[in-house]
Protein backbone atom coordinates (compact mmCIF):
# COMPACT_ATOMS: atom_id res chain seq x y z
CA UNK A 1 0.00 0.00 0.00
CA UNK A 2 0.86 3.17 -0.67
CA UNK A 3 0.04 6.75 0.38
CA UNK A 4 2.86 9.05 -1.40
CA UNK A 5 1.15 12.25 -2.15
CA UNK A 6 -1.52 11.96 0.23
CA UNK A 7 -2.64 13.75 3.87
CA UNK A 8 -3.95 11.20 6.51
CA UNK A 9 -5.65 13.12 9.36
CA UNK A 10 -5.38 11.33 12.64
CA UNK A 11 -7.49 12.62 15.23
CA UNK A 12 -6.21 10.96 18.96
CA UNK A 13 -2.96 11.25 17.18
CA UNK A 14 -1.27 12.23 20.26
CA UNK A 15 -0.82 8.63 22.22
CA UNK A 16 -1.78 5.48 22.12
CA UNK A 17 -3.48 3.41 18.65
CA UNK A 18 -3.80 7.01 17.34
CA UNK A 19 -0.41 7.78 17.52
CA UNK A 20 0.86 4.43 16.26
CA UNK A 21 -2.02 4.78 13.44
CA UNK A 22 -0.09 8.10 12.39
CA UNK A 23 2.86 6.21 12.74
CA UNK A 24 2.24 3.75 10.08
CA UNK A 25 0.42 6.47 7.39
CA UNK A 26 3.73 8.45 7.95
CA UNK A 27 5.84 4.59 6.60
CA UNK A 28 3.90 4.12 3.94
CA UNK A 29 4.55 7.54 2.54
CA UNK A 30 1.53 9.87 3.72
CA UNK A 31 2.05 13.24 5.00
CA UNK A 32 0.53 13.58 8.38
CA UNK A 33 -1.59 15.68 10.02
CA UNK A 34 -2.13 14.67 13.69
CA UNK A 35 -5.44 16.60 16.00
CA UNK A 36 -5.89 15.70 19.62
CA UNK A 37 -6.35 17.92 22.43
CA UNK A 38 -2.76 17.16 24.18
CA UNK A 39 -1.11 19.37 22.98
CA UNK A 40 2.81 18.24 24.47
CA UNK A 41 2.19 14.92 23.23
CA UNK A 42 0.33 15.66 19.65
CA UNK A 43 3.81 18.09 18.92
CA UNK A 44 6.31 15.01 20.40
CA UNK A 45 4.29 12.55 17.89
CA UNK A 46 4.86 15.44 15.27
CA UNK A 47 8.66 15.40 16.02
CA UNK A 48 9.27 11.67 16.20
CA UNK A 49 7.55 11.42 12.53
CA UNK A 50 9.86 14.37 11.46
CA UNK A 51 13.23 12.38 12.58
CA UNK A 52 12.23 9.49 11.08
CA UNK A 53 12.08 11.90 7.52
CA UNK A 54 8.21 12.26 7.40
CA UNK A 55 6.51 15.06 7.01
CA UNK A 56 3.76 16.22 9.85
CA UNK A 57 1.83 18.51 11.51
CA UNK A 58 -0.02 19.25 14.70
CA UNK A 59 -2.86 21.12 15.21
CA UNK A 60 -4.89 21.42 18.70
CA UNK A 61 -8.26 20.34 18.04
CA UNK A 62 -11.11 19.10 20.43
CA UNK A 63 -13.28 17.43 17.88
CA UNK A 64 -16.15 17.94 19.93
CA UNK A 65 -16.37 21.63 18.90
CA UNK A 66 -17.33 22.25 15.62
CA UNK A 67 -15.41 25.13 15.21
CA UNK A 68 -12.14 23.88 16.00
CA UNK A 69 -12.70 21.21 13.54
CA UNK A 70 -13.58 23.17 11.23
CA UNK A 71 -10.54 24.92 11.95
CA UNK A 72 -8.30 21.70 11.68
CA UNK A 73 -9.84 20.96 8.03
CA UNK A 74 -8.41 24.51 6.48
CA UNK A 75 -4.91 23.46 8.11
CA UNK A 76 -4.71 20.45 6.89
CA UNK A 77 -6.42 21.10 3.32
CA UNK A 78 -3.16 24.19 3.21
CA UNK A 79 -1.28 21.21 3.57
Amino acid sequence: MNFNGKVALVTGGASGIGRETARRFAELGASVVIADVDAEGGSDAVTELRNCGAEGLFVTCDVSDPLQVTRLFEESASR
